[in-house]
């Protein structure tokens, strides 16, 4: 299986609109499967930590890629979710990023918004993958 078109799937746009800049695709066990260059930098305990226990993330945020992020919402375990949404902290040119990573039962699905996009439309996108390979075994 090829992971690419899933990560060209989650950063196409919707209704005319790009809402994801970067995108990867990990195992649980934060092997890389596929990402976009910009996601690419994304390490195994940066992913391990993301899906491990984030009652300290309201303290001290995980990275992603890099990005030291705040948690926003924690809903891995919401069926009409199954996502932490985060939200990075500004970087050199004082930008803020919206960051939502989903948890099937064996991948992890992270994307990170473009500058104008809300925490939702990242969401969705994510959403919409996750329910797909959940749905399919993964």
């Amino acid at each position: 299986m090829s992971w690419d078109g899933y990560i060209t799937s989650l950063m196409e746009a919707t209704d005319g609109v790009s809402h994801v800049s970067g995108a990867a695709i990990c195992g649980q066990d934060g092997s890389k499967w596929a990402a976009s260059p910009n996601m690419e930098c994304i390490t195994p305990e940066e992913v391990k930590k993301l899906i491990g226990d984030t009652s300290t993330f309201h303290q001290s945020g995980p990275f992603v890629a890099g990005m030291k992020c705040m948690m926003i919402r924690d809903q891995y375990k919401d069926p009409s979710s199954y996502c932490l949404q985060l939200k990075s902290r500004k970087d050199a040119d004082g930008n803020t990023f919206n960051i939502c990573v989903g948890k099937t039962n064996t991948a992890v699905v992270i994307a990170k918004g473009t500058k104008e996009a809300n925490g939702g439309q990242v969401t969705a996108k994510v959403y919409t993958t996750v329910n797909y390979l959940r749905g399919h075994g993964y």
